[in-house]
């Protein structure tokens, strides 16, 4: 049997998240389509890929090899699709402001594809906060920005929405509150909270919470995504955070396992945005529609 560019993606989907549920719920698919094609690929390999666990889906060693191998293959599709994409050879420079939490989860590979499909347009990017963003983008000092559009405030600002993250539950392997059939905020108002405080997310977190009857029993307040990951790997708290943030993986490699809160919970989105009534450059145009390619509808 033959591999596909489907099995692939849904192989490396299951090794990110680990769970076949969230893998679905991000490809927009159901679970029985990602297992059929998981149980396929693992016949043409000729051996298993992923350790079945009562909490998810953990490769094994033979799987880590192909996911090394999956990325590459799938990193030469895109490359190759990428090469028709370029019409006419542009040079020229763009400013693009952008948000930590974009910067260091969004934008990398994206950069990587825009300089092999144009390699003489010169992006500058700046990280600075959503709120000096908006007051850039106005005063001219910025052409476009990457952000969180969810976060907005300012009128004068337009905005086009690339993606939405669903936000979930982040708790350790093995964690009590796995074992029950549903959860909600009520669930883990008494567990210890670890609030990440970046790019706003205390202020988000805090507007859904205040929609419930119950508050989050906050032992910290952190910039650092990695201390939140950290202290939720060693049970000494959970979360909500989205997936574009969430990794398996504690930098100890303990295992960080998601759920799904019944509560009406938002997406942290992800888009550009420009000062209002701007009129885009050649250059904005590459990129908004090189974003626009890439994310026609898409979650995860």
């Amino acid at each position: 049997m033959s591999l596909t560019l489907r099995q692939l993606r849904y192989f490396v989907a299951v090794a990110q998240f680990g769970k076949i549920s969230q893998a679905a719920t991000e490809l927009s698919i159901s679970q029985s389509a990602i297992t059929t094609s998981i149980r396929e690929l693992e016949m043409s390999v000729g051996t298993p890929l992923f350790s079945r666990l009562p909490h998810g889906m953990e490769l094994t060693k033979t799987g880590r090899q192909f996911l090394a191998h999956a990325y590459d293959v799938l990193n030469k599709v895109d490359e190759a699709l990428g090469v028709g994409s370029v019409l006419e050879k542009f040079s020229g420079t763009i400013s693009v402001a952008a948000t930590y939490t974009v910067i260091g989860y969004f934008l990398p590979p994206h950069l990587k594809r825009l300089k092999k499909m144009y390699p003489d347009l010169t992006i500058n990017i700046h990280e600075i906060t959503r709120r000096n963003i908006e007051l850039g983008l106005v005063k001219g000092d910025y052409d476009i920005a990457v952000l969180l559009t969810s976060n907005i405030h300012n009128q004068d600002i337009g905005s086009e929405p690339l993606i939405s993250s669903y936000r979930r539950l982040w708790v350790c392997h093995q964690h009590p509150l796995l074992e029950r059939p549903e959860l909600s905020l009520a669930d883990i108002s008494d567990e210890s909270y670890v609030m990440l405080t970046i790019d706003e997310a205390a202020n988000t977190s805090l507007q859904y919470w205040k929609k419930s009857k119950h508050r989050p029993n906050v032992i910290l307040r952190t910039s650092s995504v990695e201390a939140v990951r950290s202290m939720v790997a060693n049970g000494q708290g959970v979360t909500i955070l989205s997936d574009m943030v969430y990794r398996p993986w504690s930098l100890e490699g303990k295992r960080i396992e998601t759920a799904t809160l019944s509560d009406q919970i938002p997406t942290m989105n992800v888009g550009l945005g420009w000062k209002r009534g701007a009129i885009f450059t050649p250059a904005m145009i590459i990129l908004r529609n090189y974003f626009r390619g890439c994310f026609r509808d898409m979650t995860y």
